[in-house]
């Protein structure tokens, strides 16, 4: 609670004084870049900035504090360049890409997500993790990772340490199935079309795909990468649809209309343009690269603020039955996935 209530001040100072954001601005741009760093050492490659990011941001609150002076610039950060970041995520994916999935790609994908959204949230529900808590992993685990689970969080508004907690739960499950899964294809008998589609319909983040798919092959690798990216698109109707639901439960327990109206997510709305805008406009080589650097840098620095706002006494307080549910739901996707890959194969 006080941790919103500091967001709120800071937006309001933020908005008075636009020179207040900067520090904090520069201070999530400085872990973003620390984080691209340290992408260049041995093992830490296979992580993405985004995760070191909200690692190293958890790390400094904790060990050295976030400033007050900070503050604004840090929920500038969460908000507004999170915001845009999303946006520009949708000139990644064009509609041919989409179309080369096929129509049975799809149903693959969309069924996967939404059997393994609402199995998290069912079984979060059965061993008592939080409403909040198990949307944002059902999220960041059935569509894309950190990216879903921080844009998931502008209609869920779960605290923070409930976003850093679910991050960590993506991480942690979607780097084991990155060293996981090359390991399978031989066993499971699939093509490499077959694994493409399998680590692009189950793994959590585009980078683990991606490492994971083009251990496959070229073949696999290109295929992983443009069914993780369709499923990307259903990030748009799936915050509408959970705001959708959020006013609902907010009519239904009697809450004011402001709490009751779904929030509009422009953002999810300017993806989808953006999409659009890449499917008929064609973008030279190096500017698509720049766009895609500047998008992951914007969602590192939106994660670094996520982390300087978050307290490890009260991840530890959180205990492990949300880490369960983020195995749960690990074991669900990766299995629900291979069974409808091997049923239309």
């Amino acid at each position: 609670m006080v941790a919103h209530v500091e967001r709120a001040e800071g937006h309001r100072v933020a908005k008075a004084h636009p020179t207040a954001i900067l520090p904090g601005l520069a201070l999530t741009a400085g872990i973003a870049g620390l984080a691209f760093g340290l992408r260049q050492l041995p093992m830490v490659g296979v992580l993405s900035p985004m995760i070191l990011a909200i690692m190293i941001g958890i790390g400094f609150h904790n060990l050295i504090g976030t400033p007050v002076r900070a503050k604004p610039g840090v929920a500038f950060a969460m908000r507004r360049i999170l915001r845009a970041a999303i946006v520009l995520l949708g000139l990644q994916l064009t509609a041919a890409q989409i179309a080369e999935v096929g129509a049975t790609g799809i149903a693959v994908i969309a069924l996967t997500l939404v059997a393994t959204f609402l199995f998290i949230t069912w079984f979060g529900r059965l061993i008592g993790v939080e409403r909040g808590l198990a949307e944002l992993i059902a999220a960041g685990t059935s569509i894309c990772g950190a990216s879903a689970v921080i844009a998931t969080n502008t209609v869920t508004r779960a605290p923070d340490e409930d976003v850093a907690y679910a991050v960590a739960c993506v991480t942690v499950f979607g780097s084991v199935a990155m060293f996981l899964y090359p390991l399978l294809p031989v066993v499971l008998g699939l093509s490499p079309h077959a694994y493409g589609l399998w680590a692009g319909a189950s793994i959590h983040e585009i980078a683990q795909v991606v490492a994971a798919a083009y251990q496959g092959g070229p073949a696999a690798g290109e295929f992983g990468t443009i069914a993780k990216l369709s499923r990307v698109m259903l990030l748009a109707p799936m915050v509408i649809g959970l705001g959708l639901i959020a006013a609902r439960r907010a009519t239904r327990l009697g809450h004011g209309a402001s709490r009751a109206r779904p929030p509009m997510p422009w953002f999810v709305l300017g993806f989808l343009a953006m999409v659009g805008l890449n499917s008929v406009v064609t973008m030279p080589a190096e500017m698509k690269a720049a766009l895609v650097l500047a998008t992951t840098f914007m969602l590192s620095m939106a994660l670094a603020a996520m982390g300087l706002e978050t307290d490890i006494a009260k991840l530890r307080a959180k205990g492990l039955r949300p880490f369960l549910l983020g195995l749960a739901g690990f074991v669900f996707i990766a299995l629900f996935a291979l069974a409808l890959v091997k049923m239309t194969a």
